[in-house]
This record gives structure tokens, sequence and C-alpha cells, in this order.
């Protein structure tokens, strides 16, 4: 296992997956600095700010027309008991009801209300619309800014940390400015135009209603607050139980073997009632809040009855009052409860922006506008001029490396895991770079060629083998242009994987996917067709042989010295017997070279690359 890999297990290991439950975005967590990370995504969104602000003005127009109704219906109202019958001289006598006065206030309420819901279309559409692209813009820009960090982010950072930022906050950020910013603007205009017209309509219905109001939410609040820490315990407990049952299941072979059943299921078991204790609680305070809210507006609907009769009998207010005040507590108190949603999704909102900004912030690769060499026609001269690196600048890991290599030679760099062996290519590609010495290829420092340049002229073959979902052709042709089939039927005969190809239902427009069943000789086979058929002047082979067994290492050993031929090539091997053919191998111990030289003159010395052979057979033996 290479150096990275190690950094890689132990960012998994150290909760960096699944078990460990990194990446997501829990209820509980808030930004640490909410007013500047709204700051910065208020800035980030700023080329859209003609459209919000448009749309803002509309939710608040569209809130304006619904607090206007219910006025209107206390006219109405108002005009059908002018024409209700009275008695007079203790004989009933019938009004006559003014339709259209009526017929004109209906109107009018029809109006307002396809108003509403016009200007309530109209910003829906343009937030759905900006808020859409808005996730697109971030989503792409991280994907660049993926491209543009140097490796030394991905050894400390977990992948799933990354896709996490990309999907979950960007989602939530998407769906919060869609559906609680512009819900802000709408429940703040219909909570100040509710309480206005209440107001204006009677003062001391407006004090009773607001009265009712405030003991209501006061409860609530109080209940809120005593739950939240059944929440948190909640959240705990899903990730305990998550990450457990994937450990366990994850591993349940081993688990069977060393008879770890009953241990695993009493853990899970303190886990599961640990989470149904705080589930059952959590969930009984959070079923309280509809009845509450529903006893609040009953509550404040029973208070305005009780009074407004009160006030009506003693003439000081008209009976259509107390029917535009049992709406207008509703719109009261509606505002209120999305107001208070909307604010914890505002935080929630704050700590995912936190994460994707502090992403987009991370330093990037060293700027190469400076970089003016070309490589061009490249024979694969390679030269490492006392190399020093280090992942972390107080642990160096390559001290002092030099060496030279002659276009064609194929040089194998062996040692124990943590030598330094895969950072070495890795600086080559610079895929790092170096903290001082020079590496040359054919004479031209790679720190003064652009990286896609340099990239250009390596093909890879790893131990891991990426294959994505797609036909087997798009995988060996991955990412060149102008490949004729006849090349890549060529590449595939070379490397002894085309009969296998055309025994698949479609050849080679097969789609791979999880369905596909190819072994992982097969699959390491297609990798080295890829690198054949991009024809690189040189080529790096790290390992490529330690996942398959034997028999299939022979055909890929085959097939790799076929790409090798003619080609500067570095391998990468801790199978000592696949690099015996090696113009030149490089022994490392504790990032410098120890030993140099062929198969034999190795083995002659009686060194330590002769220590690592002789040990391999002795444990094979």
């Amino acid at each position: 296992m290479s150096e990275r890999d190690n950094k890689q297990s132990e960012r998994r290991n150290s909760g960096g997956g699944p078990v460990g439950g990194a990446g997501g975005l829990r209820d509980d967590e808030k930004a640490k600095n909410f007013k500047e990370t709204w700051g910065k995504l208020i800035r980030y969104c700023r080329r859209y700010w003609i459209g919000i602000a448009i749309a803002f003005a509309t939710a608040a127009i569209g809130a304006v027309f619904q607090v206007m109704g219910p006025n209107m219906l206390g006219h109405m109202t108002n005009e059908i008991i002018k024409g209700l019958p009275a008695l007079v001289d203790g004989k009933p006598v019938l009004g006559a009801i003014d339709m259209g006065a009526v017929s004109k206030i209906a109107w009018t309420l029809v109006a307002l209300y396809l108003g509403a819901g016009f200007f309530i279309f109209i910003e829906n559409f343009l937030m759905a619309t900006i808020t859409a692209r808005i996730s697109g813009n971030m989503r792409s820009d991280i994907s660049e800014k993926i491209n543009r960090l140097p490796l030394r982010y991905f050894d400390n950072t977990s992948i799933g940390d990354v896709i996490s930022r990309t999907t979950n906050d960007v989602d939530t950020i998407g769906q919060t400015l869609n559906q609680s910013v512009d819900n802000m603007v709408r429940a703040s205009t219909m909570f100040v135009g509710a309480l206005f017209m209440m107001f204006w309509n009677s003062w001391i219905l407006a004090l009773v209603a607001l009265s009712s109001t405030i003991v209501g939410f006061a409860l609530m609040t109080f209940i809120m607050k005593s739950s939240q820490k059944y929440f948190i315990i909640q959240q705990k407990g899903l990730g305990d139980v998550n990450g457990h049952v994937e450990e366990i299941y994850s591993g349940h072979n081993v688990v069977k073997v060393y008879n770890g059943v009953e241990a695993a299921r009493a853990t899970f078991e303190g886990y599961n009632d640990s989470l149904y204790d705080s589930g059952w609680k959590s969930q009984f305070f959070s079923s309280l809040m509809m009845p509450l809210m529903t006893f609040i507006g009953n509550f404040g609907y029973a208070a305005v009855c009780v009074v407004g009769a009160a006030l009506a009998m003693n003439g000081r207010i008209e009976f259509g009052v107390i029917v535009a005040f049992m709406i207008y507590i509703r719109l009261f108190t509606q505002p209120l409860s999305q107001m208070a949603q909307s604010m914890q999704q505002l935080q929630r909102t704050a700590a995912a922006s936190e994460r994707v900004f502090e992403f987009l912030e991370e330093p990037e690769l060293s700027d190469e506008s400076q970089a003016a060499e070309v490589l061009e026609n490249v024979r694969g001269d390679v030269e490492f001029r006392k190399v020093h690196f280090g992942y972390k600048p107080d642990k160096p890991i390559i001290k002092d490396f030099s060496v030279n290599v002659d276009a064609g030679q194929k040089i194998a760099i062996v040692g124990p895991t943590g030598a330094g062996k895969t950072t070495i290519v890795n600086l080559l590609m610079r895929f790092y770079d170096i903290d001082s010495g020079e590496i040359l290829i054919d004479g031209i420092p790679t720190c003064d060629v652009h990286r896609d340049n340099v990239h250009d002229q390596f093909s890879m073959v790893l131990q891991d083998t990426w294959l994505f979902e797609g036909s087997i052709r798009d995988n060996i042709v991955f990412n060149k242009t102008d490949v004729t089939d006849a090349e890549v039927i060529d590449a595939c005969k070379a490397v002894g994987v085309h009969h296998f190809i055309q025994t698949m239902p479609e050849g080679y427009d097969t789609i791979l996917s999880d369905k596909a069943t190819i072994s992982a000789g097969q699959k390491q086979l297609m990798t080295i067709a890829r690198a054949l058929i991009q024809n690189h002047p040189m080529v790096i082979l790290d390992e490529a042989t330690s996942s398959v067994d034997t028999r299939t290492e022979k055909l890929v050993q085959e097939a790799m010295d076929k790409l090798t031929r003619g080609r500067t090539s570095f391998v990468i091997a801790h199978r000592l017997s696949t690099i015996k053919n090696a113009d030149k191998i490089l022994v490392m111990q504790d990032g410098d070279i120890v030993e140099t030289g062929s198969h034999d003159e190795l083995l002659q010395q009686g060194g330590f690359y002769a220590d690592l052979y002789n040990s391999q057979f002795e444990l094979a033996a």
C-alpha cells in the first residue's frame, strides 16, 4: 500500500467515512459566524440581485393583498347584516340587502386574492429559477476548485466530506434560498400588515389577540427548549446506530468467525435503547407543536369572540370587525411560526454555506503563469537533482533524492511501505510541488512547465483499477480523440483482452456497471489497454499486479511488458519477481536510495534488496 493510501485509510477509520458520519450536516449544527457567512452568501448571489429584489417585492405585494382580504370580508358582513330581519314595534321587518354593494366587495375580494396568487406565482417562479442557477454555479465552482486544489488537501480531508459539500450542503443552500428567504419576507409583511389592520379596526381586540398569542407562544417556546436536548441526543443516537450497523455488517464474516455476534448485539441494543428513549421523547414533544398551535388559534378566536361581542353590544364596533379579526388572528400567528421555522433553516444554511466557502477559499495550486517551457516530442530522459519533499514541513519523506534515467529505460522502485516509492512518481508528475531540488524531463525543469503539459507525457496503471460506468470502448479511449475502432481492437489484442471483450453481450459496446461480471485481472488489462492507446512517451506502473492472482499476474505482466516497450517506465512493485527484467532497480528506504543496480547485481551485493527478495521466497515456501 502506498503512503497516500495509508493516509486515506487513516481518514476513513478516523470518522471520515460513513461509520464516523463525517460530511453530513446535523440538524443542530450552527455556523461559527452567522453574519459573516450570510454576508459571503449574499455577495455570491449578487449577480442575481435584480431578480431576487423583484421576487421579494412580489412576495411582499402578494402578502399585502392577502392582508387586505379580511377587512373586505368584514365590510361584506356588515352589508349583509344591514339587510337581515329586524324587530320594529315587536314585528319582524325584512331588510333589503344591498346586493350591488355586496357584489362590488365580492369582486374586489376576487381581484385581491387573484392578485395575491399571481404575485406569489411570479415570486415562486423567479426564486426557483434563480436558486437553481445559484446551486448550479456553486457546484460548478466546487468542481473547478477540486481541479485547482493540491493533493495535500485530500490527504487530510475525506472524500465523503468533499462530496457532502457538493451535494448536501449546496442542496441545503438552494432549498433555503428557494423557500425560507422569500418566506421570511412574505411572513414578515403579513405579520406587520395583520398587526396594523387589527389596530386599525379595534385596538382593544388587537390587544386581546396579542395577549392570547403571546401566552401561547411563550408556552410553545418553553416546550421547544425543553425538547431540544432530546433532538440532539436522537441525532447522536442515529449516528451511533448507523455507524455500528455498517461497521458490523461490512465485517460480518469476521464477527461470525470470532463469535462476536452476542457482543455486537449487546452493543446494538444499548445504542437502540438510547435511541428509543430519546426518539419517543423528541417525537412526543414534537407532536405537541401542532395541537399547541391549534390551541393558540382557538384560544385567540374565543377571546376575540367574547370581547368582540361585548364591544358590539355596546356599539363600539361593528359585527364585521369580529369576522375580520377571526381571520387576522390566523394571519398573525401563522407568520410567527413560519419565521421561527425559517430562522432555524437560516442557521442550518449558514453552517452549510460556511462549509462550502471554506472549501472554495482553500489555498490552490501554485501559480503557473510564469511557466513558459513546453514539453514537445519528449524522448523520456528524466533526472532527479537533490529532491527534498514532505507532506508536512516538519516531516520530510524524500531526502536528497538524485537519480538519472535514460530514455526508454525501465526503472523499478522497491522498498518497504512508507519508503517514499509512490511519492517519487507523484512528484515526477507534479501532483505535488517539491520543497527543494529539481526534476527534469529532457533537461527541462518540470516546475517551468504547466502541469497539464507534464501529465500529457505519462500513461498510468495503478493498483486500483478505475473504470467508469460506460461502454468498454469509452473506458479504453478515455479522453482521447480521433481514435478508430481498429486502434482500440489492436490495443486490446496487444494486452490479451480482445477475446474476452468479444464474449461480452455487446462486445466493445457493452456497458460496464455493477451488473457486469468482470474479474480484477480483466479490469486491469483494460486499464493497460487504455494506457497503451494513449501512446505517451512515459509510463507509471504503481503496484499494478498486487490485486491479482499468480496466474493472472503472468498475463498482466506480459501486457505491461508490451506497454513499456520503447517507453521510459517507472514500476513500483512489492512482488520483486515481477521486476527482474528492469534496466535499473532503485532500492529506497526512509526517503532515499540505498542501493541501485540490476536484479542480478543487487542479489550479488547481498544487501537490503537481496534480503527483501529472499524473504519473499521464504514466505512463499
